[in-house]
């Protein structure tokens, strides 16, 4: 390569890279996988290297992380939180230490303090004689955001430190996670709201310590450990073993660490000796990788000595005494055996594809989803081809690519059916919709998967009452509609399969007690569709009956705070049909005593009482959370602009809203000017 053509590749790689850390630091939206991106930086760092001339103090191997948000504040760091050399083979782990022993003149075994390398944010908390007082995310390395009012919401991250001499000031810093099962939890909860899911752990929980609202963080159940040390007042330990073993007596989370040559998985760190334990300790931690409760892509390997870690000092963005020795991303190749459709609670028509069992991470998968019609043109996924998968977030099962030169002759492009396929009736698109849908309110499947989410937690919550079972007892007749689950009796439960006398008892009893719910929780469980919970209480506030709901008009709906004509339209056309207003009567004379909500007292009010707001744009939190933010402050909230609309808060591509505000004379804030709003009340 002559020195013009790696100038011209340096330029679109560094651009490349650049990009993708916005998307990975700043906005929370990766495109290519760690793994993509790693192969882009490597590249950039060997032609770097061939052509040390061409590297420049704005290139991304000189620098870390990405841009930060403007609705934080900015804060230095004491000292810059850097990043981590890596690399994806054993053989390096040989060549650290080898490049260590020549720079030391030293050709001992090097004593290592091996850790997991966490899946999740980068963090530094800050305390001044022992009292959390500022919680500070990596940023460019050199100025991060101050999340402090998130991150305190960490049950494990202690606002105090414990014992009777605290350092004077301690910056310690560790990763910040969400576990697998409160990852789903949260996706399935954005599912049933109608929310888009995030794409894995570290997505989540990157989005939720940028909430504004920290309520928000509190109920997604953050983790963190701790496993660096920045800057520090009064505190000297001498090597990494001995630092995390403070800590620890500190009261901070730390990851135990094993005292032998066998890593369980709740003491995961180990100190090896040599290379060659590091390499040991690489293969076991990737052998138990998915059975831990949270995400590691890798293991981080520091030299344990402090003072050795000292004379070893830094180059650019990396320390010279660590590195991440990262896994190959868990991937599989399989075959495609069948693509089938299934039909969910609002009629859509989800294309999935049942493959060959493949094993991913210690996981057999069998069937990914294959989301729409665009999604499958954008890979081109058919019958018969062979596809690399993977688990996304070690979680989701998600086919990447097709290797199309293994596609079968005889193969054929794969389109969505005209008819449901499990009731036969034309399905109908929307233009503005990516989904096909089958808009029989009869549908077999639509019915079973209103009946699950009638039975959910956040509607009914009918514990005892699951899918399988929901499955089975349609598949027997007992129950077609959500009136017959309180018309169940216990010989037709007893006469099931598997059904024992305690389990038929506690079925009922579930049942039974159901009954006493609130009157949101049963507008969201008819599953009207765009009705998620929110609206279901709005709905419930205005209304406070059964009876007052059942006879909403148009103009009604369409003068409430969040219920715009698309939520007015979905409403009414169910109010219309004299099966639904059957179906709701009927669940009232079985027994069903839903309480309305009380709304906002006058000690509640805020400097946004009687003012009406419009959210509109691209903003750095949910919509949904947003609205809810304004709510809380005492405002109504709106989804079209009006002569009525007090605000429009307005983020990017804001669009005809703005432009109808504009014209209307309408307050327009900023993000900026809300939270200013909302912290001067």
């Amino acid at each position: 390569m002559t020195k013009n053509d790696a100038k011209a590749e340096i330029k679109r790689l560094s651009q490349e890279i650049r990009k993708h850390d916005k998307l990975y630091h700043t906005l929370d939206q990766p495109e290519i996988s760690d793994y993509e991106y790693d192969q882009l930086f490597g590249r950039l760092v060997a032609l770097e290297n061939e052509f040390p001339e061409l590297t420049t103090q704005d290139s991304p191997t000189q620098n870390v992380g990405g841009p930060i948000l403007d609705q934080f504040k900015k804060v230095q760091h004491k000292e810059p939180m850097l990043s981590l050399q890596n690399t994806y083979s054993a053989d390096e782990i040989v060549e650290f230490e080898e490049k260590i022993q020549r720079q030391i003149n030293d050709d001992s075994p090097v004593q290592f303090f091996c850790s997991p390398k966490y899946d999740g944010v980068a963090m530094e908390l800050v305390y001044v004689d022992g009292i959390l007082e500022r919680a500070i995310t990596r940023g460019d390395g050199s100025l991060g955001e101050d999340v402090f009012n998130n991150i305190k919401t960490i049950a494990s991250v202690p606002k105090k430190l414990t014992g009777s001499k605290p350092p004077p000031r301690l910056d310690v810093r560790g990763e910040v996670l969400l576990f697998k099962q409160e990852f789903l939890r949260i996706n399935d909860a954005n599912d049933e709201n109608g929310l888009p899911p995030f794409a894995n752990p570290r997505n989540a929980a990157a989005g939720t310590i940028r909430q504004l609202d920290s309520r928000v963080a509190k109920s997604r159940n953050l983790q963190m450990f701790c496993y660096s040390l920045g800057f520090s007042e009064g505190f000297d330990p001498e090597s990494q073993f001995e630092f995390e073993e403070h800590l620890s007596k500190m009261g901070l989370p730390v990851m135990p660490c094993s005292s032998g040559s066998e890593v369980s998985q709740k003491a995961l760190s180990q100190i090896c000796t040599g290379s060659q334990q590091v390499i040991e300790y690489y293969k076991n931690i990737e052998k138990i990788r998915s059975r831990l409760d949270f995400e590691i892509d890798g293991i981080v390997v520091k030299v344990n000595s402090f003072r050795l870690q000292k004379s070893l000092g830094k180059i650019a963005r990396s320390p010279r005494w660590a590195f991440a020795a990262k896994f190959t991303p868990e991937q599989a190749q399989t075959i495609i055996e069948d693509i089938v459709v299934q039909v969910g609670r609002t009629g859509a028509l989800t294309p999935v594809a049942i493959m060959a069992p493949v094993s991913v991470g210690g996981v057999t998968i069998t069937h990914a989803t294959l989301h729409n019609q665009d999604e499958i043109d954008r890979k081109d996924v058919r019958k018969g081809d062979t596809v690399i998968v993977h688990r996304a977030g070690d979680v989701i099962p998600e086919v990447l690519s097709v290797l199309k030169e293994k596609r079968p002759k005889s193969s054929k492009a794969f389109s969505l059916p005209a008819q449901c396929p499990a009731c036969g009736e034309p399905a109908h698109q929307e233009p503005d919709e990516a989904v096909k849908r089958c808009q029989n309110s009869l549908c077999p499947a639509v019915m079973v998967e209103s009946l699950k989410h009638f039975v959910s937690r956040n509607a009914l919550n009918i514990d005892k009452l699951g899918a399988r079972l929901i499955e089975v007892f349609f598949d027997k007749k007992l129950i077609q509609k959500f009136s017959d689950i309180y018309k169940l009796k216990y010989e037709d439960v007893i006469s099931l399969e598997r059904q024992g006398e305690k389990s038929t008892t506690n079925l009922l009893e579930s049942i039974a007690a159901s009954k006493e719910t609130e009157l949101h929780r049963l507008i969201y469980g008819l599953g009207i569709r765009f009705v998620g919970e929110q609206t279901a209480r709005t709905l419930a506030q205005y209304f406070k009956t059964v009876d007052a709901f059942l006879k909403a008009s148009e103009e009604e709906l369409l003068a409430l705070p969040d219920i715009g004509p698309r939520v007015t339209k979905s409403v009414t056309t169910a109010l219309a049909q004299p099966r639904f207003q059957s179906e709701v009567r009927e669940l009232i004379k079985v027994g069903l005593r839903p309480k309305a909500i009380k709304g906002v007292s006058a000690s509640q009010s805020s400097k946004f009482a009687n003012m009406s707001f419009v959210v509109t744009g691209t903003l750095p939190i949910p919509r949904n959370e947003v609205q809810d933010m304004i709510r809380q402050a005492g405002g109504q909230v709106g989804s079209s602009v009006s002569k009525k609309t007090s605000v429009l808060v307005a983020g990017d591509k804001a669009g005809s809203k703005l432009e109808k505000a504009e014209k209307l004379g309408v307050s327009v804030w900023s993000w900026d000017e809300l939270q200013k709003q909302i912290n001067d009340i």
